[in-house]
């Protein structure tokens, strides 16, 4: 009978409240396992898959493409313009937010709902485990989260014994040429760059994305080019630079072409365009400048 009473109250006791860091230095309390997730950027998308919680996505934005299973997901609207009502009506127990994409004017109605909302603002290679791991925690996947964070690390360590005392190059990266745009050093591509024995030449710009002038760029005169642009073919205004055959990269013929998906989310996947890029790096190293 008392062994029974025991167990009585032990059911009856309430689950054990979970708790996280995110990105922005808030702490997310849960009360269980999230078992009805949104995320509002592709890249917290395939996060949450990689996490082992793509079963509990009950909602995403447009473009979250990635691993094919994401296609099916009901979307909420896009990115920057995310439905209020939409969300409300998946039910969900955990949100999970892009810092600088989403618009963060909408976190206090959601948390005024009872919503609990994570941030994710990957700005170094390392915080991506960490964002695997954290949404391990808030899913119960922690296994799985663990695992994958392990393996992130494992191959970033490598990439960096690999590549971190190679001769060191100016990189210019062109996130898009009308308007003209490169990334800053406080961007994760900027990192990148760094671990590849790279140096981005733009990234002591007061703004995360800023917008720029060709003779900037110029003045910079950079060892290498980096597009990016929006979909995996190579952007045809990448070539715009051969209109300027003095540029050392452009004499070099260092104009290269990495898969936005492989460099610009913060995901598993970013060591893929990591690798590439670094291999495109190292092969313009024993590239000299043609002679004009």
């Amino acid at each position: 009978m008392r062994l029974a009473l025991l167990l009585l109250a032990l059911c009856s006791l309430p689950l054990q409240a979970l708790q996280v860091v995110d990105s922005a230095g808030r702490t997310v309390t849960l009360p269980g396992e999230a078992e009805r997730i949104i995320a509002l950027a592709p890249h917290t998308v395939e996060n949450a898959f990689s996490a082992g919680a793509g079963d509990r996505l009950v909602g995403a934005v447009s473009y979250s493409d990635y691993p094919e299973a994401a296609r099916d997901i009901p979307r909420v609207g896009s990115h920057h313009a995310w439905s209020l009502e939409s969300i409300v009506a998946q039910r969900p127990d955990l949100v999970i937010m892009w810092g600088t994409g989403n618009s963060l004017d909408g976190l206090p109605a959601l948390e005024k709902l009872g919503i609990p909302v994570y941030i994710s603002e990957p700005r170094r290679l390392e915080d991506i485990p960490t964002t695997l791991r954290a949404i391990g925690i808030m899913a119960g996947t922690s296994k799985v989260a663990e695992a994958q964070a392990q393996a992130f690390e494992e191959k970033l360590a490598a990439l960096r014994r690999q590549y971190g005392g190679r001769k060191r190059l100016g990189v210019f990266y062109e996130v898009w040429n009308q308007p003209l745009q490169t990334l800053n050093g406080e961007h994760f591509v900027s990192d990148v760059i760094d671990l590849c024995g790279g140096r981005n030449l733009f990234a002591d710009s007061p703004h995360i994305a800023p917008r720029i002038s060709v003779e900037s760029v110029l003045a910079q005169d950079p060892d290498v080019i980096v597009a990016s642009g929006m979909a995996a073919a190579r952007p045809e205004w990448l070539d715009e630079w051969l209109a300027y055959p003095n540029l050392r990269a452009v004499r070099a013929g260092a104009m290269v072409f990495i898969d936005p998906d492989l460099l610009q989310r913060p995901t598993m996947r970013l060591l893929q365009g990591a690798e590439q890029l670094c291999r495109k790096l190292d092969a313009h190293r024993s590239t000299p400048p043609q002679a004009q």
